[in-house]
């Protein structure tokens, strides 16, 4: 599933953000860099830049989120922007009427974005072609399919701690066959230039021919983080441990959580990445998500500029100039 020239505008510029997949390296970097501006606005008193007032944003999540749905919310604000959060449980889709007409009924509230967070791989891309022309959708995550604004603040985050990607090994560690973030992770990985990426888990867990995506399959915990830079670990779902894909959580963490034993494996400096929420004692130890290696709140941090970034590249806020930012 490709979003295509769909996400782009008739000029190259960024429309809609819907998949890592088929963008260009320069625009995932100008992605990147517009985020190294907003960054320094958290430790400012006032937090708000006016590059998109008078926009409004509707938050459409259709399923549960509260990290996501949180700083997408912080990041429209932050923008100057007006938010609609719609409660889809207690929406009109629950009661009969379909995705089309609450998407029209939203259009006539004379929205300008719509940030969607769906279930069902590809619903960001159907409703990017539903919307009016002059309406923007942002991929909150969708299905097994990608999350690539998760991706971005990720590999920001990599690239604040290590500078460059031309050298780096990063391991991704967990359940890649149904996560989103581990597809988006892996294209975004590749797109920039890092030449070593592994999959570590269990064969049950690790989609079949995954080398064709330029990864390394590994399925022992030791062996797959031997000597890498960046360990990134991905959230057990709990259906997973109570399907016959898995014995136990208990039996998953002694094979695959990540211990401080286990760490000294990797690389001295390496850190440690986690898209959350966190289920300690299944993935990761304690120890290790509280400990000096572990970049996980950084990554929550980050994600707030790097979707204020993407939010005002695709509403045409092409140029952050100096007085945009600087001097708010």
């Amino acid at each position: 599933m490709r979003a295509g020239n769909l996400q782009l505008d008739t000029y190259g510029r960024l429309k809609h953000f819907l998949a890592i997949e088929g963008l260009s390296r320069s625009l995932l970097i100008q992605i990147l860099d517009n985020a190294e501006r907003f960054a320094p606005l958290g430790d400012r008193a006032v937090k708000k830049v006016p590059l998109l007032r008078g926009k409004t944003v509707a938050n459409l999540f259709f399923e549960p989120s509260t990290r996501t749905r949180t700083t997408f919310d912080l990041a429209a604000k932050r923008l100057s922007a007006d938010v609609l959060n719609l409660n889809i449980e207690a929406s009109s889709t629950k009661k009969g009427e379909s995705l089309a007409d609450t998407l029209r009924n939203l259009e006539a509230m004379q929205c300008d974005m719509f940030v969607v967070r769906h279930q069902t791989s590809g619903a960001a891309d159907f409703i990017a072609r539903q919307v009016a022309p002059h309406i923007s959708v942002i991929n909150g995550g969708d299905g097994r399919h990608e999350h690539p604004t998760q991706a971005m603040l990720d590999v920001f985050t990599i690239r604040r701690l290590k500078q460059r990607f031309d050298r780096l090994k990063v391991a991704i560690v967990g359940d890649v066959a149904h996560s989103r973030v581990a597809r988006s992770e892996i294209h975004a990985l590749r797109i920039l230039g890092v030449p070593e990426i592994r999959v570590v888990g269990p064969k049950t867990l690790i989609p079949p021919a995954i080398e064709a995506m330029g990864v390394q399959a590994f399925h022992t915990l030791e062996a797959g983080i031997k000597g890498v830079d960046v360990v990134m670990m991905l959230r057990l779902q709990q259906e997973r441990m109570q399907s016959a894909l898995l014995p136990s959580a208990h039996e998953y963490f002694r094979e695959y959580g990540l211990t401080p034993a286990r760490l000294k494996l990797a690389h001295k400096y390496a850190i440690v990445m986690h898209p959350g929420p966190i289920n300690r004692g299944v993935e990761i130890d304690s120890a290790v998500a509280d400990g000096v290696q572990s970049v996980i709140l950084q990554q929550v941090t980050y994600g707030i500029a790097v979707r204020m970034a993407v939010m005002a590249m695709v509403m045409g806020t092409q140029a952050l100039s100096g007085s945009d930012v600087d001097s708010h």
